[in-house]
């Protein structure tokens, strides 16, 4: 961990609990490997400190790697910070858990309502944390490619369909020119498997679970549609299309040739644009049956539960709320401003703009991943369960494994209630 305390705000790194003592708040960040990022929240803490001399916040920042499991060790002693970040999918598991308290934000300079829905952390129609941006999953290609290959360029309006998709494919494979046609990025683990391979799931009409009830995810996670998926994507493997488990740098590969369509995250986006300039098209996702989806959600601030100056984490978490922080957090990190205001204000995220696919995916097209306590162990479950699928394990067997394990977990838990 390192912690930046005295640096930032003068004063000496307070003992355990929320840190609330004495007008001194202690706010949590995974960004110490994160040097931009780390920059904006930095300054705002700098001039919230600067801005009154009631409440002083104090920055730790933890590796990304390190930060989850010193919040939930933390919390089981009730020594959270009173201001700390959360990975939007955790939001319902820490909320459930006891860790994050509702938060009550005035609309002031940005209401809630104007901000993109997947940088709004729910649970049980309370809202418990907020974003400044979004990111975006896309397709990357060479329009010089797809044109010589007579491949229609796709729209958000008119995405490609299953068949569109396979048939351009087939076409880039038989030019022989790549190692793959398509990157998808299995080289990758954790949250990327469900972040960037359940959506297409969902867009075949499968689910990670059943979301009427949260109860199962039995006939979701292993029906009809979830099958035709788990199929389709081992075939990508055994059709030549991609590689069962990608290199170390699947975006570069791309940008070296090795591949003539990329599914990666608007993290790459300038990149690519640097490089590859007007060649480069942004497509949307493809529509498997029930429209193109992409996961939604991302870093998000929050207050905990055992915050002993609640007072002062929602007075700073209000101040965090203008418009040129929305701007700066975006411009720092390449990702997607949380509201149209902020976008506007952002060289290609503007209406019209170079990055405006990306924008209208984050708001047209993200689905948040399942809003369940039970989310974390879902996920680590699909994770094991794509993967198998992947490497040629039978796609029924794996399923049902998978939605045996849920259901359990579920039902272990009381279905979460409470």
């Amino acid at each position: 961990m390192i912690t930046a305390t005295a640096a930032l705000t003068g004063c000496a790194t307070g003992g355990g609990g929320s840190g609330g003592q004495g007008g001194a708040l202690k706010l949590w960040t995974h960004n110490a490997g994160n040097a931009a990022e780390y920059a904006v929240v930095e300054k705002i803490v700098n001039d919230f400190n600067a801005s009154q001399s009631t409440y002083k916040v104090e920055i730790e920042a933890f590796p990304q790697g390190a930060y989850n499991d010193a919040v939930v060790a933390s919390a089981s002693s009730k020594k959270l910070p009173c201001i700390l970040d959360v990975d939007g999918p955790n939001v319902p598991n820490w909320a459930w858990g006891g860790y994050l308290a509702p938060l009550e934000i005035s609309d002031g300079e940005v209401p809630v309502a104007d901000q993109l829905p997947s940088t709004v952390g729910k649970y049980q129609d309370k809202v418990y944390a907020f974003g400044f941006y979004d990111v975006a999953l896309t397709m990357f290609a060479r329009k010089s490619v797809l044109d010589e290959n007579g491949i229609r360029i796709p729209t958000a309006d008119q995405p490609w369909t299953r068949a569109e998709f396979t048939a351009a494919l087939t076409a880039l494979k038989a030019t022989g020119k790549f190692e793959h046609p398509l990157e998808m990025g299995t080289g990758g683990s954790g949250e990327w498997w469900p972040y960037a391979y359940s959506p297409q799931l969902q867009s075949f009409g499968g689910d990670l679970v059943d979301r009427t009830t949260y109860k199962t995810a039995d006939g979701t996670l292993n029906g009809p549609e979830a099958l035709d998926w788990a199929k389709w994507f081992r075939s990508l493997v055994t059709d030549g299309y991609m590689a069962q488990k990608s290199g170390a740098s699947p975006n570069d590969d791309f940008l070296n040739g090795k591949s003539a369509i990329e599914w990666d995250g608007s993290w790459d986006a300038a990149k690519n644009v640097e490089k590859l300039g007007d060649d480069l098209v942004i497509l949307p996702p493809v529509d498997f049956g029930k429209g193109p989806k992409i996961g939604g959600a991302s870093w998000q601030w929050a207050m905990s539960a055992n915050c002993s100056e609640p007072d002062g984490a929602r007075a700073y978490l209000e101040f965090s709320r203008k418009t040129k922080y929305f701007t700066e957090y975006a411009k720092a990190t390449g990702t997607i401003p949380a509201t149209d205001a902020a976008a506007a204000q952002i060289p290609g995220y503007e209406p019209g703009g170079r990055y405006e696919p990306l924008v209208r995916a984050a708001r047209d097209f993200a689905v948040v991943r399942p809003v369940t306590p039970a989310y974390p162990f879902i996920a680590s479950v699909f994770e094991k369960a794509a993967k198998d699928v992947v490497a040629g394990a039978d796609p029924d067997s794996a399923l049902d494994e998978a939605v045996k394990q849920i259901d359990a977990n579920l039902k272990m838990n009381d279905f979460y209630a409470g």
